[in-house]
């Protein structure tokens, strides 16, 4: 089954993978485990084929420095990661999760979950009252300070559905 739809960049791969798996997440009521293996396998034949398409532009117009952000976003073994720690943390209950660029914000009821946050490589923003995770090749390298309103309009959001708490039935 084809779970993608007419992706001809790596952003929109992105953003329609988070999407499927908002949809078919096994902690989801529609989602199953087998649905979320195909949409993972589908993912990563239309990401090597993108990442391909990316690097030959890149090489024609030898564009190739790691050190730039727009190169680097196109890493596999970045997005990977990125990926692995969403899974981990999607079926957390009472936060909210948030995809800014290439790091992941974590904010709402955290206290409990802040063990399992910090295991992963989560850190705490103090002024932002927010858990953040970032792989090392996205470490900030100036010293202003945005708020997260700018970084979302410089980077581009997505809002992560996670599940929510079961309500217990009434007697």
């Amino acid at each position: 089954m084809n779970y993608f739809n007419n992706v001809k960049t790596l952003e929109e791969l992105r953003k329609q993978y988070k999407e499927l798996l908002k949809k078919y997440h096994p902690d989801n009521p529609n989602g199953s485990t087998e649905a979320t293996k195909e949409i993972n396998v589908e993912y990563e034949k239309l990401f090597k084929v993108l990442k391909n398409r990316h690097e030959n532009r890149a090489e024609r117009t030898s564009d190739t420095d790691k050190k730039n952000y727009d190169n680097m976003k196109y890493d596999f073994s970045e997005d990977e990661k990125l990926r692995e720690v969403l899974q981990s943390i999607i079926s957390l209950q009472n936060i909210n999760i948030e995809i800014v660029g290439c790091w992941i914000w974590v904010d709402g009821e955290t206290y409990e979950h802040k063990d399992k946050l910090k295991a992963l490589g989560f850190r705490w923003a103090r002024e932002k009252k927010k858990w953040y995770f970032h792989t090392e090749a996205f470490r900030k390298r100036s010293k202003r300070k945005l708020s997260m309103e700018d970084i979302r309009n410089y980077y581009g959001s997505t809002e992560v559905q996670t599940e929510q708490p079961k309500k217990l039935k009434e007697a």
